[in-house]
């Protein structure tokens, strides 16, 4: 990166409220390019229940960080913010507007923020004595391990994020270091407008539940039921996303359906109210919008002015 502050714009919002749609027809109109910030995206052969942008969604603007992965592999977020900003670069040096959209906050944060992110690899054999540790306790338990040597994570993490409650205790026990003693900010050369998008939970969680359902009617048992097979364990990471682990049990346990995909709308809204909370916490001036009452033409106009005033 060069010291020349280059747009960004940020579209993000809680999963189900519209990003892709009104993303799209924004960086269509503005020739835009988008980056993807979600964290299941970037899976290969997991489409249905990420809500991966359709082919033919694709093909209208051009994508970046979706389906670079395989399932196994636990892309860390070092390598996501790297690789983002490679993307971010190469679509400024073509001289197009990065669009980055998404609902996984972390990704959006360690972009926009400039996270200095622990360069710590995976240790196997501690995370599963860290994972045995939390399914032989709790969860609460292992979070209390956290609290004790750096209660600052343990304030950011959310007791039943296993995973990353798992991340800051590798971090701090590998080099003796709080991982947010090491997470500094150093904000990348970007002026930077972030869009939020938002409903009304009254009416943002029917809304998520009818999408749960047209997943399930798309083949969402059968994506499930092919990523089984091909050999991906649904203790991976990339299994924990919604609907998988709940469709998961449904055809390993026996689990009826009905019930699997009453957890995996439940789980949704969960993650909704998760989502809230990151959202206001690094809230650095997002306009946000309510998504009924958002015009594509009208904020296309906004984001035009804006890049024109340089500000």
């Amino acid at each position: 990166m060069t010291g020349e502050a280059w747009p960004l714009v940020i579209v993000l919002g809680p999963t189900g409220v519209g990003k892709t749609g009104l993303a799209i027809e924004l960086a269509e109109s503005l020739g835009g390019e988008i980056v993807g910030a979600d964290s299941r995206q970037i899976y290969r052969y997991m489409d249905i229940g990420t809500a991966k942008p359709r082919p033919a969604q694709q093909a209208r603007v051009p994508h970046h960080l979706i389906d670079i992965v395989n399932p196994d592999y636990n892309l860390s977020l070092a390598e996501y913010q790297d690789a983002a900003y490679r993307a971010i670069n190469e679509i400024h040096g073509r001289g197009a507007i990065p669009f980055l959209v998404g609902g996984s906050g972390q990704y959006i944060s360690a972009v926009e923020e400039g996270w200095s992110i622990p360069r710590v690899p995976p240790d196997r054999e501690l995370r599963a004595e860290l994972e045995n540790y939390a399914v032989e306790k709790s969860p609460g338990a292992l979070h209390d391990r956290l609290r004790q040597v750096d209660p600052v994570s343990a304030g950011r993490i959310h007791p039943n994020n296993v995973r990353r409650v798992i991340r800051a205790l590798e971090v701090q026990i590998t080099t003796g270091q709080a991982i947010s003693d090491l997470q500094v900010k150093r904000p990348p050369p970007y002026r930077i407008l972030s869009l939020g998008l938002r409903l009304p939970r009254e009416i943002l969680y029917p809304r998520v539940d009818a999408r749960v359902d047209a997943m399930i009617a798309a083949g969402l048992v059968d994506e499930v039921r092919r990523l089984l097979e091909m050999g991906y364990d649904r203790a991976l990471p990339s299994m924990s996303g919604l609907g998988y682990l709940e469709i998961a049990g449904h055809i390993l346990d026996g689990d009826p359906l009905d019930a699997a995909i009453e957890r995996a709308k439940f789980s949704t809204h969960e993650f909704i109210r998760r989502q809230d909370v990151w959202f206001r916490g690094h809230d650095n001036g997002i306009l946000w919008h309510n998504v009924n009452d958002a015009d594509a033409s009208v904020l296309a106009r906004t984001l035009r002015d804006w890049l024109q005033r340089g500000d």
